[in-house]
């Protein structure tokens, strides 16, 4: 279990805007109502997919999604990126493994306001449980659903190092503090189980 307040202590030290919703409806309602009329894009994630926060923004913003349809050129330009995150410590550590790099790179520069939304599954006690979350956890689930060509994808029990060509864990990228660039970056927290 979570211990909420001290991640969300460590969150607002180290620069982050946070906040904390019981249910996944009530945090995609909050974003609904902050993102309009705006540039918004998506990185790849299940959370944000299973919220249905596309068909929400997209009826009063610009949005772009290379799952339906964009692409990643087109997202690299939006004003506000949506994203969540392999895993986060209740130390305030935020850990993404990547394949493209698309989503670390959004997630680090480029745009005006980053959002991150985080279910109750992505909270681990420190960094290398974090780090071990993320590598063992969703990048094997995450090379399943891709249909990746990888020992993690066809065991789907933690990760290999590998060398496959298929490999979706390219880059790891490490948030310590919200990067200076970046006008707001917003941490949302559900209680509820989302994504890998």
């Amino acid at each position: 279990m979570a211990d909420w307040n001290k991640l969300i202590k460590h969150l607002e030290r180290r620069g982050y805007a946070v906040r904390r919703f019981p249910s996944a409806g009530q945090a995609a309602g909050y974003l609904d109502k902050e993102i309009d009329g705006t540039t918004v894009a998506f990185g790849g994630s299940m959370t944000l997919k299973q919220m249905g926060l596309y068909g929400l923004l997209r009826s009063h913003n610009q949005a772009v999604w290379h799952w339906e349809g964009g692409s990643l050129d087109q997202a690299a330009g939006a004003e506000v990126y949506l994203t969540s995150a392999n895993a986060v410590a209740e130390t305030g550590e935020i850990i993404n493994i990547d394949g493209n790099c698309n989503r670390v790179s959004s997630s680090l520069y480029g745009h005006k306001r980053v959002y991150f939304v985080i279910g109750s599954n992505k909270v681990a006690p420190d960094f290398e449980s974090a780090l071990w979350r993320a590598r063992n956890i969703a990048a094997p689930k995450n090379a399943q659903r891709l249909g990746a060509d990888t020992p993690c994808a066809a065991k789907g029990d933690r990760c290999y190092d590998c060398d496959s060509p298929g490999r979706i864990c390219n880059a790891l990228a490490v948030l310590w503090r919200k990067p200076r660039p970046i006008e707001v970056m917003e941490i949302i927290l559900v209680d509820q189980a989302l994504g890998y």
